[in-house]
Formats: structure tokens, sequence, C-alpha cells
């Protein structure tokens, strides 16, 4: 039960902007408002595969 790292995308530009870890069991999908320096504003964030 170790941890993985994931990358955050933008939903709006596609950029991957951020990198988070997450446990190996979990199966939820990580999502966050979060900053997107290329789009300038507040935008969801999910996680990629």
């Amino acid at each position: 039960m170790g941890r993985e790292k994931v990358f955050l995308v933008c939903s709006d530009c596609l950029s991957r902007n951020y990198t988070v870890t997450k446990r190996k069991d979990s199966s939820v999908r990580l999502q966050f408002n979060k900053y997107c320096p290329r789009c300038g504003k507040y935008t969801l964030h999910k996680e990629s595969k």
C-alpha cells in the first residue's frame, strides 16, 4: 500500500499543471479547483490516466 504520483489536468486548456500523490488502493478520481497559469483563472483540474 504505497503512494503513486498522478497529474492534474486543466479541464479548459488541458495543460498538465500539478502533480500530487494518492494511495494506490484508492479508486476515486481526484478533482480540485486550482489556479491554471495558462488560462489565468481558477478552473477544475482532474486526475489524468
